[in-house]
C-alpha cells in the first residue's frame, strides 16, 4: 500500500465527525424547508378558500388548485364540487376518508321507487331464451311452445364516441395554365377557427359547464380517461367573446326603456378588481 495512502486514526476520526456534522446542517436545512413549504401550503389553501367562500373548506387542495385554473366559478358549481367529492385521480385512502355519519346518512335516503321510462324513448328488445329443460314438458316430453314475455324496461345508454372529423379542402388547378396557381376551397366557418374541436364539442363543453354545473377541469379529466386527450378547454372562452355584441344589445335594448325590472335574488360572483370572497351581486 502507498504511505501516502495511509490516514491515522486521529485523522479519520476528524473526517468522520465533519462528515456527521455536514449530515446533520444538511437535515436541519431539510427539516426548515420542509416546514416553509407546509406553511406556505397553508397559506395558499387558506387564500383559495377566503377567495371562493366558506363552503370551499370542504374541498381539497386539488380541487381548489384546479378550481383556481377556471375562467369563472359560481356559487353553484362550488356547491356541486362539494357534492361529488374528490377527484378520481385522488388515491383510494382519500376517497374512503368519508365520515361514517355521511354514509349513514347515504344509507338512510329513501329508495325514489320505480318509475316507468318515458315513451318517447327508443325501444330495444333483447330476448332471452328460456333454459334447455324450461323448452321440454316434464310429464309428456312435448317440446313447450313460447306463448308470451315477461317484460322489464331498463334504462340503457351509449357511452359518448369521440372520432376525429378530417376536413378535406379540395385544391383546384389548370393543368395547362399553371400560372393561374392552385384554388383551394374556403374553410368552414367556426366557433374557435384554431381550436381542435369541432363546434358541436365546443357546444357541448358549454352546456355540461353552465347547464350540469361541470367544471371545466373535470370535462378534462374525462377527456383524458375515456380518449386519452390531454387538452385546455380554451374554446370556451371564445364561445363568450362572440357573445359580447350580445351583451351589448341587450343592454342597449334595457335603456331604451322608460324603466327596467330586476330580480332581487342576490347571488356570489368573482370580479377581477377585487380578490377574496365572493362579492354580492343581483340576478338581471
Amino acid at each position: 500500500m502507498n504511505p501516502a495512502l495511509k490516514t491515522s486514526p486521529a485523522v479519520a476520526d476528524d473526517l468522520l465527525v465533519q462528515m456527521r456534522q455536514q449530515l446533520a446542517r444538511k437535515d436541519q436545512a431539510l427539516q426548515a424547508a420542509e416546514a416553509i413549504i407546509q406553511e406556505l401550503r397553508e397559506a395558499l389553501r387558506l387564500e383559495r378558500i377566503k377567495r371562493f367562500g366558506k363552503q370551499s373548506e370542504k374541498l381539497s387542495d386539488l380541487q381548489l388548485e384546479l378550481l383556481s385554473g377556471e375562467p369563472g366559478v359560481s356559487s353553484e358549481e362550488i356547491s356541486d364540487e362539494v357534492e361529488r367529492g374528490p377527484l378520481p385521480e385522488q388515491s383510494a385512502d382519500d376517497s374512503e376518508s368519508k365520515s361514517p355519519t355521511a354514509k349513514q346518512q347515504s344509507a338512510r335516503r329513501a329508495h325514489p321507487g320505480r318509475n316507468e321510462l318515458p315513451a318517447h324513448l327508443k325501444r330495444v328488445e333483447r330476448i332471452i331464451a328460456c333454459a334447455p329443460e324450461q323448452c321440454t314438458c316434464g310429464q309428456c316430453g312435448k317440446q313447450n311452445t313460447v306463448i308470451g314475455y315477461e317484460r322489464t324496461e331498463l334504462l340503457s345508454m351509449k357511452p359518448a364516441e369521440y372520432f376525429v372529423t378530417v376536413l378535406m379542402r379540395e385544391k383546384c388547378a389548370c393543368t395547362d395554365c399553371k400560372e393561374q396557381g392552385v384554388a383551394t376551397a374556403p374553410p368552414p366557418a367556426r366557433i374557435a377557427p384554431k381550436s381542435l374541436f369541432a363546434d358541436e364539442t365546443i357546444i357541448e363543453f358549454i352546456l355540461r359547464k353552465y347547464a350540469d354545473s361541470l367544471p371545466l377541469f373535470r370535462q378534462q379529466a374525462i377527456l383524458r380517461r375515456d380518449a386519452g386527450i390531454d387538452v385546455v378547454l380554451d374554446a370556451v372562452l371564445r364561445v363568450g367573446e362572440l357573445l359580447i355584441p350580445i351583451v351589448a344589445g341587450m343592454k342597449r335594448d334595457l335603456l331604451t326603456g322608460g324603466y327596467i325590472q330586476a330580480d332581487e335574488t342576490d347571488c356570489g360572483v368573482q370580479i377581477p378588481d377585487k380578490k377574496g370572497e365572493n362579492q354580492l351581486a343581483r340576478k338581471m
